[in-house]
């Protein structure tokens, strides 16, 4: 598309083996590497998602969903990312990507921006002296929404103040806002013919369990969080624990995950109606072009 010769890009390398070696300027000492990948494969591979249909979401100032789809190259009709999960001895595995641009970040403008909030692990607390949201929906546009609307220009906004409404109301719409965002990526990987029925999360978020019931009710699949939430540095260790022998296989890393706690869907039939029919506006009300301009 932009005329760059093949020459000059980066080579794909596998994701584990001799790699090269750290220049004894930098670290003191020369040291081998044995491990690469992105921070989201890393996670990939530290939550043991290793099975086609394997899914983790990982959720940080940012929440990042990847789907492994096994040696097939799935192109996004749903304007969700291919991409490479990670190569073995040669041969690639593949997955589908989707990223959300606020998550926490959102709970951060809630402690720095409005000060409702002194740390943003009180949110848990905030958001659990109320039921529901009372109506109120947050667009977490911050900077643009990310996938599925890649829509840069669209400006956040809080739907659905009364004079009932409180921070609690907020608090809870911020939650929801991020669990809303992984209903739409999960939306698009289904359109795209790909249903898992498990979600494995990490990142600090995760360690939110209001947040995690929340998660599992809107999706309507169960949660699993690991007793390691640091899925990203445990994943890029792994990798290079195999690159240097330590570990044989993926079997060997797999049985080394733990699922610390497994959240179950608690909403019944008609209550999980009601809820996808506000996700439904919350959704509509995100492809709004907010733009000030």
């Amino acid at each position: 598309m932009f005329n760059v010769p093949m020459s000059v890009l980066p080579e794909v390398r596998d994701s584990a083996g001799e790699l090269g070696i750290a220049d004894r300027a930098v670290l003191g000492q020369s040291l081998r590497i044995a491990g690469v990948a992105g921070d989201q494969q890393a996670a990939l591979v530290g939550q043991a998602c290793f099975a086609a249909g394997d899914v983790k979401s990982t959720y940080g100032t940012g929440a990042f969903l990847v789907l492994n789809t096994a040696r097939q190259l799935v192109p996004s009709k749903n304007r969700l990312l291919s991409t490479i999960a990670y190569q073995l001895n040669g041969v690639v595995t593949y997955a589908l990507e989707g990223s959300i641009l606020s998550a926490g970040a959102a709970i951060q403008w809630l402690r720095d921006g409005l000060g409702l909030i002194s740390q943003a692990s009180d949110i848990e607390a905030l958001a659990a002296s109320t039921p529901h949201s009372g109506g109120v929906y947050l667009v977490p546009a911050f900077t643009g929404l990310g996938a599925p609307y890649w829509d840069p220009d669209a400006r956040a906004g809080i739907l659905g103040l009364t004079r009932a409404s409180t921070r609690n109301e907020i608090a809870r719409a911020t939650l929801d806002s991020v669990a809303y965002q992984t209903y739409d990526l999960l939306d698009a990987m289904a359109a795209d013919g790909l249903r898992p029925e498990t979600l494995k999360v990490d990142g600090g978020m995760s360690q939110n369990n209001l947040f995690m019931q929340r998660l599992a009710d809107v999706l309507g699949m169960a949660v699993r969080r690991p007793t390691n939430p640091e899925s990203t540095a445990f994943g890029a260790a792994c990798l290079a624990g195999l690159g240097c022998g330590l570990y044989r296989s993926l079997e060997e890393i797999a049985a080394l995950h733990r699922s610390e706690t497994r959240f179950e869907p608690a909403l019944g039939a008609r209550r999980a109606r009601d809820s996808n029919h506000g996700l439904a506006r919350c959704s509509a009300a995100g492809k709004i072009n907010l733009n000030p301009r």
